[in-house]
């Protein structure tokens, strides 16, 4: 039960810092640490390129407020730059919910699946998607899940 919650506790620090508190990612990545985008097939090896992307990152970092994480247990974070939407896991995997407002006004819905070896994150693969109006065909037979 310990480790659960101290990997829970991990997961909510380091999403509360991503993507931007770089000291604090630092802190939480384990020395091997690898980030996937599988939409984009690349692969981040290590902390110092990861933030060497975002300190290029054309038309600067997403910014956004969080409105709330659930998972084992629910809890309000306060992100700078990140929109948490919710938490699931136990053990060394969790799976997280949220989306990315730009600068620019555009947003996108992001899925992270985190990975935890020795008490630091390992592995983390994003999937971002871009929001799309809903087909007028279907309309009889679904109900409208956008928050206002």
């Amino acid at each position: 039960m310990g480790e659960r919650n101290n990997n829970r506790r991990i997961v909510e620090r380091y999403m509360s810092a991503f993507p931007s508190n770089f000291d604090v990612l630092a802190e939480l990545r384990h020395p091997d640490y690898i980030e996937d985008w599988p939409q984009s097939g690349e692969r981040i090896r290590g902390h110092d390129n990861y933030v060497k992307i975002h300190h290029g990152y054309p038309g600067g970092l997403p910014t956004a407020e969080t409105r709330s994480i659930r998972g084992s247990e629910d809890r309000w974070m306060m992100s700078p730059s990140f929109t948490l939407v919710r938490i699931n896991g136990t053990g060394d995997t969790y799976t997280v919910e949220g989306s990315l407002a730009y600068p620019d006004g555009g947003l996108t819905h992001l899925v992270a699946i985190l990975e935890l070896r020795d008490g630091r994150v390992i592995k983390v693969t994003h999937y971002f998607a871009d929001p799309f109006e809903a087909p007028s065909w279907r309309a009889d037979w679904v109900e409208s899940i956008t928050s206002k």
